[in-house]
Parts: C-alpha cells; sequence; structure tokens
C-alpha cells in the first residue's frame, strides 16, 4: 500500500509544474519548449546554452536509450538482443522508421502515437481489472520488515516518491510543437491537465492491483527488475514473461516515437532565429515538416546506439536533464507580467 501513496504523491508534486507549464505553453504557443521561454525572457545566452545542450545531452539521448530499452524488452523472446551488435541494429531499424513516419506527416505520427498508446494500455486494464478481485488476498496491508527494524515509514516514503517522479517527466514533450496545436490557449490546459491527473489515476490503480496481486514477499525480493503480476494470473501464468516483454516493448516504442515526433522543434526553432545550423529550420515542400531537423537528430540518435551503453547514457542524460529543466521553471519570475497565473484556471477549460 505504501507503493500506492508515493505513486499518488508523486503524481501531486507535479501539479504545480503544470500550472507554470500551462501559462507559458498558453502565452507562448510556439515551438521551441524552454528555447522559446528563455529568449522571451530575455536571455539569448541561456537560451542558445538550452537549446544546444538539449540536442546534444537530452533529446537525441533520450531516442537512444528507449530504443535501446525496446531492444532489450524483447532479448526475452530472442536472448541474442541483449546487449549486443544485433540489438543495437534491430534499435537503429526502430529509429528509422519511425522517423520515415514523421518525415512524412505530423498527423500520420500522431494517429500512430494514439494506436500505440491503446496498445500498450490494453494489458494495464487487464491488471487494473484482476486487481479488483485480489483486494481481500493480504497483500496490500502488509508492514515492511525494514520499517519495524530500523527505518521509519516516512523515510521509505520519500525514497518511494523520488523514485516515481521520472515517470511522470513526459507531460512537457506536447509544448514542444506548441505552435502547431489549434486553439493552443484552450487545448493546451486540457491536454496538460487531463494527461496529469489521468495518469495519476493509471499509476495509482496499476500499483494497488500489482500490490494486490503478487505477494509482498515476492515483491520484496524483486530488485532493479520489474514486477510481472501476470505471473500469478490463471491463463497468463504460461506466457507472462513473453507477454510482459512484448508489452514492454510497445511502451517504449510509443515513447520514441513521441520523442521522434515532438523533440526536433527546438532545434527548428532556433534555426528559424539563427541560433542553429541553418539547414534545421528548413520545411519540407510537400510534407511540411521540419524534415531535416527530424532526419539529423534521428541520424545522431543511431551514432550513440554504437559509442556507449545504457549505463552511461542514462547517467549522461540524467545530470543535463536537472540543470535544463531548473533553467525552464526559472523562467516563470521573469515571465510574470505576461502570465495570468493569478487568475484562475478554469477560463481555460471554457467553465
Amino acid at each position: 500500500m505504501l507503493a500506492v501513496v508515493a505513486w499518488l504523491i508523486g503524481g501531486l508534486i507535479w501539479i504545480p509544474q503544470i500550472f507554470i507549464l500551462t501559462e507559458l505553453g498558453a502565452a507562448y504557443p510556439k515551438e521551441g519548449f524552454g528555447y522559446l521561454y528563455l529568449k522571451e525572457a530575455g536571455s539569448k545566452p541561456l537560451a542558445f546554452l538550452y537549446g544546444w545542450t538539449v540536442f546534444w545531452t537530452s533529446d537525441t539521448p533520450s531516442i537512444t536509450i528507449i530504443t535501446l530499452s525496446a531492444s532489450s524488452a524483447l532479448a526475452y523472446c530472442w536472448p541474442e538482443l541483449e546487449n549486443s551488435l544485433p540489438g543495437k541494429l534491430f534499435a537503429a531499424s526502430i529509429i528509422i522508421c519511425l522517423t520515415a513516419v514523421h518525415f512524412r506527416d505530423v498527423k500520420q505520427g500522431g494517429n500512430l502515437q494514439i494506436l500505440l498508446t491503446a496498445a500498450k494500455i490494453s494489458p494495464l486494464i487487464v491488471i487494473i481489472f484482476a486487481g479488483f478481485f485480489h483486494l481481500n488476498d493480504g497483500n496490500l496491508f502488509v508492514l515492511p520488515e525494514i520499517v519495524a527494524k530500523h527505518t521509519s515509514l516516512f523515510t521509505l516514503l520519500v525514497a518511494g516518491v523520488a523514485a516515481t517522479t521520472w515517470s511522470y517527466a513526459g507531460f512537457p514533450n506536447v509544448l514542444y510543437m506548441a505552435g502547431e496545436i489549434k486553439n493552443p490557449q484552450r487545448n493546451l490546459p486540457i491536454v496538460l491537465f487531463g494527461s496529469v491527473l489521468g495518469i495519476i489515476c493509471a499509476y495509482v490503480l496499476i500499483a494497488l492491483a500489482t500490490s494486490a496481486i503478487v505477494p509482498h514477499d515476492d515483491l520484496i525480493a524483486i530488485s532493479g527488475t520489474f514486477a510481472n503480476p501476470f505471473k500469478y494470473l490463471p491463463g497468463f501464468a504460461s506466457v507472462a514473461g513473453a507477454f510482459l516483454a512484448i508489452a514492454a516493448f510497445i511502451s517504449m516504442i510509443g515513447a520514441s516515437n513521441a520523442r521522434i515526433m515532438v523533440q526536433p522543434r527546438i532545434e527548428y526553432a532556433m534555426a528559424c532565429d539563427g541560433l542553429f545550423f541553418k539547414i534545421f529550420g528548413r520545411i519540407h515542400p510537400k510534407f511540411h515538416t521540419p524534415h531535416y531537423s527530424i532526419l539529423l537528430q534521428s541520424s545522431l540518435a543511431i551514432v550513440l546506439l554504437f559509442v556507449g551503453n545504457i549505463e552511461s547514457l542514462l547517467g549522461y542524460f540524467t545530470l543535463f536533464y536537472l540543470l535544463q529543466n531548473a533553467l525552464v521553471y526559472a523562467t516563470i519570475f521573469r515571465l510574470l507580467p505576461n502570465l495570468n497565473i493569478i487568475q484562475p484556471i478554469a477560463p481555460h477549460f471554457g467553465w
């Protein structure tokens, strides 16, 4: 049950940040996200620094990390994909296929994202539904042995919340392409708040169902790997490993698809302002997409597949991601006179 509370608090912590991002996105509905907000705050040097570090240290490596994870997920079925050249080649093929979709059409890429989201949510719905039949199995309300010995409940809760916050970090991605959203002043708040509230509910229900289905001792024994509730469900036990591997693979493909769709918009916005390579600012004459920005970022992500492993890339990514977020949220103080954060959020929803 402690895990359920940790997921809930981890999501609620994002609410104040969503208020800030909603106001920034509605006030400046253009491509660029953090680069745009730093530029509008009057600091072109910081905007320049933000854009370049995002390209080299977080956005591009994130595509590499997630596609490598997708390849590793399928290693359960094909062991030769685990930490090997075939695994990296398979990850590269994922990037190429998704890039081809977004090169041609934003709408087509968006439709693919909807399809992938529906596919990865389906097994989670099965877990949530099954969890309601296991609420009385006695697995939920178990006092961890470590609490009884020497660690406080509060310390465990703080550690749990810290471990969940990264799972909520994808909400700002829609702001990368705010300039391509219809009626952004109305739709951006709905998208951001609807997403965070929906994902909080999903994570809390999944944590509740998993804690109810999986025996407490088995959960404690799992360290550094995924808990697989399907192992404990009739009809799934024999295929539980493969089922979870495929579900994880689909989830990673969806995350990769979203990043390839939205992230090149920062370099496009910078190039239009003359602060990045001019080629990134070109628009395809037929497909009306920032095709060079998409192609070049994906190409660099493929190169990174062969120059590092997932552990080194994660450490590289995490440090700079924290610094970039600090810069974005700091712009609120400079842009405060241009925003409406003292007014209720309800008007954005048409209430």
